[in-house]
């Protein structure tokens, strides 16, 4: 039903008002504007007594006596600026006619004034725009409870959400969006009606809305187009977000998208409940999978990854949105992958093929990834090994077992239990350059990198040759150690290696 305006007042054959301004002459919208209600005053200021977009009716007493134009200048441009859409003169009642100066303001501050015939009580022109205004009011109420019903109905369909979802846009007339809580779109409604760089701009605006954990609907504007977003879900548990091509609701709207938010925490919350148990059963199957055998997990799951296969481990991941993001990669006719949380972090399998893909999610996440080299099922738990030695890198994204390879071995056994054991048997060496202000430590690394030989080790460091022996043999009587032997100086050298400085 089309909202209560000047222009369907003024349609009103039982009125029988006639607008007295030239359409063409007024601005664009003067008829149309949402007309708020009807009020009559003779005063010649009634502003303090009025409220915006009210249409004014008056018999026109105030004019008496006045010279001139200036007077019905002011008056209108009083009436204007207080937000009056429109001003009706009821004629033969005061006077005959409508003053010709009174036309003259009216159109020169663009404000439709219409005739209100003798016959035509002030009275029922306020009446028919009220119950106009009660009608609107009825109309939309009803069309509330139709589309509430339509969008239960929808939500009984295979793919409730989205069936929803479509209905949604389709009751509202504008395009309606589903997001993950990844910000990745899921699903809209008409596909094609928003560029894909408009819906580009409006996923980033959604992942900002979810990291911020914002809960309130959100208005804006990208370019022409304007949105209004709603999260769905509280708090830390934000599933996802509603984004409509629109800037405004009424309540009965607002009531309308409301529903469809429960319905979608609901639904999403079923889903999540799914996805659990589906992480649970992975992280079974992945202690079968460690015992170098995919019978089991190739059973129950129908299809694994093929072979060859990564095996990844992500440290301080998101598991929930980590693994969405994965099944909506095989949903889409992408990679198959299997991903299972451990206590180490969340394990990624996926085929060597789509390796790739593991460097998208630790820039999509932000999270650290220990990627393996490529191996067969029957090699799953090296490759496991592989993936958590990559993961001890000091290295943020993606980082492969295979740029390890060329390290030292030290680096690789330098973690933190071995540098704690190191730290621990070469203290009463340190101990003993703290407090006598000797330089044992330094004197025994220089050494050792010389190939335990005095003459050049000596030159380095600047001291006699024999200074030096001296203090290596003092260095082996604290750490109890036969430096003279080579297992000893391997054991010295791997400590000063590993300890921190």
């Amino acid at each position: 039903m089309a909202e209560p305006t000047m222009r369907a007042l003024l349609r009103r054959r039982d009125l029988g008002l006639r607008l007295v301004s030239e359409e063409d002459a007024l601005p664009a919208d003067a008829l149309d504007r949402p007309l708020r209600w009807v009020h009559s005053s003779d005063l010649a200021d009634p502003t303090p007594f009025l409220s915006e977009d009210l249409a004014l009716l008056t018999t026109g007493t105030q004019f008496d006596g006045l010279d001139g134009a200036d007077g019905y200048t002011g008056y209108v441009q009083r009436l204007s600026g207080r937000g009056v859409l429109g001003l009706g003169f009821g004629t033969e009642v005061h006077r005959s006619g409508i003053p010709d100066e009174l036309v003259s303001a009216c159109a020169a501050s663009g404000m439709p004034l219409f005739e209100v015939p003798y016959r035509t009580p002030f009275i029922a022109v306020a009446r028919a725009h009220s119950e106009a205004i009660a009608a609107e009011a009825y109309a939309r109420r009803s069309w509330a409870l139709d589309t509430q019903r339509a969008l239960a109905l929808a939500a009984l369909r295979p793919r409730g959400l989205d069936a929803t979802l479509a209905e949604l846009g389709r009751r509202l007339g504008v395009w309606a969006g589903m997001f993950d809580a990844t910000g990745a779109l899921q699903s809209s409604h008409p596909q094609e009606a928003i560029a894909p760089e408009v819906l580009a701009l409006l996923g980033d605006r959604v992942i900002d809305v979810l990291t911020r954990g914002l809960e309130a609907g959100q208005s804006l504007a990208i370019g022409a187009h304007p949105f209004m977003l709603f999260t769905v879900g509280r708090g830390g548990q934000l599933r996802g977000v509603i984004a409509l091509a629109i800037d405004a609701l009424d309540p009965e709207a607002r009531t309308v998208v409301t529903s469809v938010i429960a319905m979608a925490g609901l639904a999403l919350e079923q889903s999540e409940q799914l996805a659990r148990s589906r992480r649970r059963l992975h992280t079974q199957l992945l202690s079968s999978l460690q015992t170098d055998d995919p019978a089991l997990a190739r059973r129950v799951l129908g299809s694994i990854p093929p072979a060859p296969v990564v095996v990844a481990v992500a440290a301080d991941a998101p598991v929930g949105p980590l693994s969405d993001w994965w099944e909506r990669l095989r949903a889409e006719g992408g990679a198959a992958s299997f991903v299972a949380e451990s206590p180490e972090g969340v394990v990624m399998c996926v085929s060597a093929d789509d390796e790739g893909l593991l460097d998208q999610a630790a820039e999509r996440f932000g999270i650290r990834i220990g990627i393996s080299e490529p191996e067969s099922y029957s090699a799953f738990s090296r490759a496991h090994s592989q993936a958590l030695a990559a993961l001890r890198q000091e290295s943020s994204g993606a980082y492969r077992y295979a740029d390890t390879v060329g390290a030292s071995i030290l680096s690789a056994l330098a973690t933190d239990e071995a540098r704690l054991v190191a730290e621990s048997r070469l203290a009463p060496l340190r101990d003993h350059d703290t407090s006598t202000g000797a330089d044992l430590e330094r004197s025994l690394r220089t050494w050792l990198e010389h190939d335990a030989r005095a003459e050049p080790a000596a030159a380095a460091l600047g001291v006699h040759r024999h200074t030096l022996r001296s203090r290596i043999a003092q260095a082996g009587a604290l750490l109890a150690m036969d430096l003279s032997t080579f297992p000893a100086r391997a054991e010295a050298w791997t400590l000063l290696q590993t300890a921190r400085d």
